[in-house]
């Protein structure tokens, strides 16, 4: 992801964090709707006053629910919102360090690699003279099959960190 649409984006994940927590917050401190019922109900004597006050009252407790909804969907957004935000920072982030990982394995069994392949080349000499020297030619083997061993170690493991690389 590129720095400005990773910017864009953090922008527009901001703005709407402050106006879903501005809304909670007037959602919050607005008023009882059941409370302003039944003042309504008390104060207003006739029978027109009483159903204008039921009829508003209604009104408020259709409003408020329809608020404690809309916060409660806004909250769930939010949460979500903000694990895919964490899935975003951290999966690159976790990719690229597999794939290090990886690749300084890789260069840890080249090393050895390299050792064994030199110790293989100074020993080389004595390969005709295994009749004459068993514990040099069986240096010289042990020092190849160590060459071959960790050479398919750094190998792989260098293929591995490509394969992960090339996955998107």
């Amino acid at each position: 992801m590129d720095s400005v649409r990773f910017g864009r984006t953090l922008g527009i994940g901001a703005r709407l964090a402050a106006k879903t927590l501005a809304t909670a917050v007037d959602a919050a401190k607005a008023p009882n709707p059941t409370a302003a019922k039944t003042a309504g109900a008390q104060v207003g004597g006739g029978s027109g006053d009483r159903s204008k006050a039921e009829a508003s009252g209604a009104r408020l407790g259709e409003k408020a629910a329809r608020t404690t909804a809309q916060a409660v969907e806004t909250g769930r957004g939010l949460k979500r919102g903000g694990r895919r935000f964490g899935e975003a920072i951290w999966g690159p982030f976790v990719k690229a360090s597999n794939q290090l990982w990886l690749e300084f394995t890789g260069v840890f069994f080249g090393i050895f690699a390299v050792f064994a392949v030199s110790n293989a080349w100074k020993m080389r000499g004595e390969w005709h003279e295994a009749a004459g020297n068993h514990d040099a030619h069986m240096h010289l083997l042990l020092a190849v099959a160590m060459a071959v061993v960790f050479g398919y170690f750094c190998f792989s493991s260098f293929v591995k960190a490509s394969r992960r690389g090339k996955r998107s």
